[in-house]
């Protein structure tokens, strides 16, 4: 029962962190350590349950995917948009599928880098947030062009380390090429659908064989409760960047990447 509790867990930290600019990754690496949760699978466990966070977007956005799927054949702003969403995906998807076995067995593995993958992501988020940058040109979803489609994806190359953070990768990437902040923030959501997606399903594709049927069940439970958790989190993150910077965010995770750095030389980690 003690590693269900676990699995639950680990879901509620995946499903909270997914969409804030913080690395939900690093987090549930940096938890399983610390719960001692034995079904990791290897970093398998904790790649399978993001994709609780792609159902979520799915489910938070379904009418305007919905909508957007009936207007496709005919509409050709929503075929850019797309269009636009899969040039932002391939960066990542090509890289990670190069570097996936690296990713894993080398970086998973050391919580000093992400220990140091937070603390220079919050300075970037600081300083992104604090230091003078040109008016926003994008303040609609569906006006990203392609130029800004491709610097978000390479942004997001730069999430494949554990500790930097898809969403906070893709959200600077967006404020550096013009977006305001709430097209940033709902661009990387629409993002993370093809890009959890996808390394979703190849990571299972290539653990499926050493899976036991026991690692089944933690797989869904971990997925159901990281996706309720993070349909909740969608939500109150738009809201809140409607008001807000990240400027929080940086100084969390420079403080959590320091209490990692703590714990791990004093052998607590």
């Amino acid at each position: 029962m003690e590693e269900w509790i676990k699995a639950v867990f680990l879901g509620v930290v995946e499903g909270v962190t997914e969409f804030l600019p913080v690395s939900s990754t690093g987090h549930l690496l940096i938890a399983s350590r610390l719960v001692r949760f034995s079904e990791s699978l290897g970093g398998t466990f904790e790649v399978f349950i993001q994709f609780g966070a792609v159902l979520a977007v799915l489910v938070f956005y379904s009418s305007d995917l919905i909508a957007q799927a009936r207007a496709l054949p005919t509409n050709a702003r929503t075929r850019h948009f797309w269009a636009v969403v899969f040039v932002a995906f391939l960066p990542a998807a090509v890289a990670g599928l190069l570097l996936r076995d690296w990713i894993k067995t080398v970086l998973f593995a050391s919580p000093m880098v992400i220990a140091w993958a937070l603390i220079v992501g919050g300075i970037v988020l600081i300083a992104v947030e604090l230091l003078p940058r040109k008016p926003a040109t994008t303040t609609e979803l569906l006006a990203v062009n392609w130029r800004q489609a491709l610097a978000i994806g390479l942004a997001q190359v730069v999430a494949l380390v554990p500790g930097v953070s898809r969403s906070g990768a893709s959200i600077v990437g967006g404020l550096l090429v013009g977006l305001d902040r709430p097209s940033a923030t709902s661009f990387s959501f629409y993002l993370a659908i093809p890009t959890l997606g996808a390394a979703t399903l190849y990571d299972l594709a290539k653990s499926l064989s050493s899976l036991k049927q026991s690692d089944i069940g933690y797989l869904v439970v971990g997925t159901v409760v990281a996706g309720v958790v993070a349909g909740l989190s969608i939500g109150w993150l738009l809201r809140y960047v409607a008001h807000h910077t990240f400027v929080v965010f940086g100084v969390y995770r420079i403080i959590a990447g320091a209490l990692l750095l703590v714990l791990f030389a004093t052998n607590l980690l």
